[in-house]
């Protein structure tokens, strides 16, 4: 799996295949991130299709990840969810394939539904049940690996007491506001890699929120930055890469796509590191009590 690929979250359904091309195509990309909640998926198919049809690169060459929407959680439900994003995306399988939330919802009421008082309504659907039917993608070749998002120390315990197949990776929000380096250590330790979601910070999110810290703007980034002639978003990439994460910044625009790229040439120090690493506030800019009220990680 490549350490580095493109996120498409909240990418523009409009805009994604030309930022999956570009990335692909002229940036040297091999791994893109999808999940069938970004609503998009179809228009990252429509990009691997160009570039399969072109044949300049085969499809063995692309690592490809989706996920599972918490509204298909029932076993009979799952392998039609897996197929409707391979069909959405044109491919025969996936790489990888993550449950994206450890929470279950009806399957009739839409992607989030909320009662009265704005309170996600869940669905009793043990997690045992939707990994054991992943379990079956695997032997099924629709997938080649699962693994899961968003999964807390406590959940994966629970997880690897009953998995025939192990989870590959746990996806979760890291950068230097929200480092969870206890959770890591705790998935490097059971040979579980991880994705670093939200790198930069969800700066898409945050200048739409008053209040919320805005990571690409801190004081201490931006010296480290200037310090290597690169961007801040560079130096929080490659802190990633040197925390030995998979990390997936998002960009539709082909000069941050570009950019993003190219943190291969420079390498932080250790004393930039602890810098960085001392910038650990716990905060989290994606949380589900802000949109659900359910209280996730607390």
């Amino acid at each position: 799996m490549p350490i580095l690929g493109l996120g498409t979250w909240k990418s523009a359904p409009n805009k994604v295949s030309a930022a999956v091309e570009c990335a692909i195509l002229e940036c040297n990309y091999r791994h893109i991130d999808c999940a069938s909640i970004y609503k998009n998926e179809a228009g990252v198919g429509e990009a691997f299709d160009k570039i399969s049809t072109g044949k300049k690169i085969s499809r063995d060459e692309i690592f490809v990840t989706s996920k599972l929407w918490n509204d298909a959680h029932d076993a009979e439900n799952v392998e039609d969810a897996c197929k409707k994003t391979l069909h959405d995306l044109r491919l025969d399988y996936l790489d990888l394939y993550l449950m994206h939330w450890g929470i279950a919802t009806p399957n009739n009421l839409g992607n989030e539904p909320l009662n009265k008082d704005g309170v996600l309504i869940t669905k009793n659907v043990p997690v045992r049940e939707t990994w054991e039917a992943m379990e079956k993608l695997v032997a099924n070749g629709l997938v080649k690996a699962v693994g899961v998002a968003n999964f807390t120390g406590p959940m994966l315990v629970d997880l690897l007491t009953y998995a025939k197949i192990k989870p590959v990776m746990n996806q979760i929000e890291l950068h230097p506001y929200n480092q969870q380096t206890k959770l890591i250590d705790f998935c490097n330790y059971q040979n579980i890699a991880v994705t670093a979601y939200s790198p930069l910070g969800s700066p898409g999110n945050t200048k739409a929120r008053i209040g919320q810290p805005i990571l690409l703007e801190d004081t201490q980034v931006i010296e480290i930055a200037n310090k290597h002639k690169k961007s801040p978003a560079q130096v929080l990439i490659r802190w990633a890469i040197q925390r030995n994460t998979v990390v997936i910044p998002k960009s539709v625009t082909s000069e941050n796509i570009k950019n993003n790229f190219e943190v291969f040439g420079f390498e932080l120090s250790k004393d930039e590191m602890e810098t960085l690493g001392g910038l650990d506030r716990g905060h989290r800019f994606v949380d589900p009590w802000e949109w659900w009220k359910v209280p996730y990680f607390n």
